[in-house]
C-alpha cells in the first residue's frame, strides 16, 4: 500500500465539523461547486484531487483500493482532521466505503452516491473497453465515451456550461491514473464486508443511471447495517449535477440540516 501527497482545498467555516469530499473518476474536487455554497456555510469542507486526477500527482499504475483509502486518511492527517463526514461519488462513493471500513474511528457519516461494492463480470468488462478506447483515442477518446452516461439529454441541452466543466476536468485526468484508478474498480470487493460497518451510510442513487443502477444500489445498501437509500429523479451517474436540486434534497435529512 503506497500514498501519495493529493492536492486539497479547504474553505467553509474553519470551526465547523469537516465534511470530505471525493470526485469521481475523470472528474476533480470541481464536480462539487454546485453544492459549495451551501455545504461551506455548515461546514469546513476539504475536496481533493484522486491520484491521476486534476492537480494531484499520478504514481505509477497499477493501483488499489487501499492505495486510494491511504491517500485519503493521509489528507485527514495533513489537516489534523481527527474525524470527518464523507461524501463521495462513483470512484470517491466506493472510496468512502473503503475509509468506514479500514478506519471507521475517523469517519462520522458516509454518503455513497452512484457506487458499486462489487466487479461482477460485466462491471470489469467495461473496465476492459474503456482500456482499449484510452489506448485508441487517448483521454478525449474516453470522455466522448462517457458524458451520455454522466449527464441527461436535458442537462447536455440546456446547461451546456456544466458538460464543458465536467469535460475540462475530465481532459486533466492522466491516462495512468485513469488506468491506475480502473485497475482498482476491477478489484473491488467490498460488499462482502459491508455487514460489517459500523459507520452510518447513506446511498444515493440516480433514478436513471446505467453505472450503478438503482436496483444495484438498492441492494447494496441492504447488506449494509442501518443503511438508508434514497433515489434522485431525473438523474444519470453524476447525480449531483444532472440534479443538483433533487440531490440536495437527497441528502439534507441525512446531515440533519435545513435547505
Amino acid at each position: 500500500m503506497t500514498s501519495a501527497l493529493l492536492h486539497s482545498i479547504v474553505s467553509g467555516r474553519q470551526d465547523a465539523p469537516v465534511l470530505l469530499l471525493l470526485n469521481s473518476l475523470g472528474a476533480t474536487q470541481a464536480m462539487w461547486d454546485p453544492q459549495m455554497p451551501f455545504l461551506e456555510s455548515h461546514y469546513r469542507v476539504i475536496r481533493c484531487d484522486t491520484r491521476g486526477h486534476g492537480q494531484s500527482p499520478t504514481p505509477p499504475s497499477p493501483y488499489g483500493f487501499d492505495d486510494i483509502v491511504a491517500d485519503v486518511l493521509a489528507v485527514l492527517d495533513a489537516h489534523e482532521v481527527e474525524t470527518a463526514t464523507v461524501m463521495g461519488l462513483s470512484l470517491g462513493g466506493m472510496t468512502a466505503l473503503g475509509l468506514g471500513l479500514a478506519a471507521p474511528e475517523r469517519i462520522n457519516q458516509i454518503i455513497c452516491c452512484a457506487a458499486r461494492a462489487d466487479a461482477p463480470p460485466p462491471f470489469v468488462q467495461n473496465w476492459h473497453n474503456r482500456m482499449a478506447i484510452l489506448d485508441d483515442k487517448g483521454i478525449e477518446g474516453v470522455w466522448e465515451a462517457t458524458v451520455g452516461m454522466w449527464l441527461s439529454d436535458e442537462t447536455r441541452s440546456t446547461r451546456p456550461e456544466a458538460e464543458a466543466a465536467l469535460r475540462e476536468s475530465f481532459l486533466q485526468t492522466t491516462a495512468e491514473g485513469y488506468r491506475g484508478c480502473a485497475h482498482a474498480l476491477m478489484g473491488l470487493d467490498y460488499l462482502r464486508h459491508l455487514g460489517e460497518m459500523r459507520v452510518p451510510v447513506l446511498f444515493v442513487a440516480g433514478e436513471n443511471d446505467m453505472a450503478a443502477p438503482p436496483d444495484a444500489m438498492r441492494a447494496i445498501a441492504q447488506t449494509c447495517p442501518e443503511a438508508k437509500y434514497v433515489e434522485v429523479k431525473d438523474a444519470k451517474h453524476i447525480i449531483n449535477i444532472d440534479n443538483p436540486e433533487g440531490f440536495m434534497l437527497a441528502i439534507l435529512s441525512f446531515l440533519d440540516l435545513d435547505a
